[in-house]
């Protein structure tokens, strides 16, 4: 029989229950430690993107400062440049265009031909009424004679006083249709005249519409004028002046005109006339200036920029940019940046548009900071309200 003392120790049948609790705890541990770190991530990306948001919620926008008007700035306004003297020819009697004897740009002097039209309707009318003339200038010399017949006849009491006022009454009669007669032949006359078309002044033909043989119609309200002729040896400038700028022009005063087709050459012009009242509908003056255009640069029709030395009133406006301007039914306004950030909208008076650039009489100061091209409808931006001071 073995000795058991001499047989090796049974083998262990896996870990003890301790290791595996110490290894289960250890393992939650580490769980629970991951989804923290999970969690505290997810927390501060929320957070930053929240700050992100935030931050680009937040409007960026441009200020600009008022400038000073500055006495003595010009008072720049649009113009219409016309002809001293402009004048449409239309055909005064029905015919066909035989010739045409101008053309656009010629220049023509006072009583020139322009055209000349066929009227074979006239000429016979002509001849007609020259006929019926000569008839009854018969009648009368025969109801002459005949009168003075019986006047004789009446002085011998020949015949009755009756016989001799009817022979008396059919000369006045006859004499009447003659006059009648000698009037309608010098009315065909002047007709047969019109078919011939001159120069009413000397100038330029700016416009012929004159076709060989078309139909001229005389009386047409919706025809073309078959030429025009403008004199520009001098030109009219009309401008409309802003009721606010009024007061600074005078007649007599003289101006600077500037073209686009001239951008180094100005050319000087005097105020010579005002409208005395303002339009209803553009709330402006209507003035005329003249220049004179010796070398015709300065073209009827065109447009120019007028430029009014006022020497007065500069210094009560203040210059802003146009595309400060917020224009709604209450009139113009501008959104202001206040200290804290905060967006005040304030109306305006606009004193004059001088295009990139507007005059702004009433409104704002030097020291504002007016935000450059606000949105129209954005938040906030009406004239009862602001923007807290974060929305900057």
């Amino acid at each position: 029989m073995a000795d058991m003392s001499d047989m090796p120790p049974p083998a262990a049948a896996g870990p003890s229950p301790r290791t595996l609790k110490r290894v289960g705890i250890a393992a939650g541990i580490a769980a629970i430690a991951i989804a923290g770190v999970g969690i505290a991530t997810r927390i501060s990306a929320t957070g930053d993107l929240k700050q992100v948001a935030a931050e680009a919620a937040v409007p960026t926008v441009a200020v600009v400062r008022p400038a000073s008007g500055g006495a003595g700035d010009a008072l720049v306004l649009p113009g219409n440049v016309q002809a001293l003297n402009s004048a449409a020819i239309y055909a005064r009697t029905n015919g066909y265009v035989r010739r045409w004897l101008a053309d656009i740009g010629d220049h023509v002097r006072t009583g020139q031909p322009l055209a000349i039209l066929d009227a074979p309707e006239i000429d016979q009318q002509l001849a007609q009424a020259t006929a019926d003339y000569q008839t009854a200038l018969a009648n009368q010399k025969l109801a002459a004679t005949t009168a003075q017949r019986w006047s004789t006849m009446l002085a011998k009491d020949a015949v009755s006083r009756q016989e001799a006022d009817e022979k008396a009454g059919d000369l006045a009669a006859k004499s009447a249709l003659a006059n009648a007669a000698l009037a309608n032949v010098r009315r065909l006359r002047a007709l047969q005249g019109f078919t011939r078309l001159y120069a009413p002044f000397n100038g330029v033909v700016t416009s012929r519409s004159a076709q060989i043989g078309q139909l001229v119609v005389a009386g047409n309200a919706a025809s073309q004028p078959l030429f025009t002729v403008s004199d520009a040896s001098r030109v009219r400038v009309f401008v409309r002046v802003p009721q606010g700028a009024s007061a600074e022009v005078h007649p007599g005063m003289t101006a600077t005109l500037s073209l686009p087709e001239y951008p180094r050459r100005t050319f000087p012009a005097t105020m010579t006339r005002s409208a005395q009242a303002v339009d209803e509908k553009a709330g402006a003056v209507l003035v005329e200036l003249q220049a004179p255009n010796p070398d015709g640069a300065l073209k009827p029709g065109a447009f120019a920029q007028v430029s009014f030395r006022t020497g007065a009133g500069g210094g009560n406006t203040l210059s802003l940019p146009g595309s400060t301007i917020i224009y709604s039914n209450d009139g113009p306004s501008v959104a202001v940046v206040d200290a804290r950030g905060r967006v005040t909208v304030k109306p305006v008076t606009i004193a004059r548009d001088e295009g990139k650039t507007v005059a702004v009489s009433q409104g704002v100061t030097l020291a504002d900071r007016v935000v450059d091209s606000p949105p129209d409808d954005g938040p906030g931006l009406s004239p009862a309200g602001d923007r807290d001071p974060g929305d900057l």
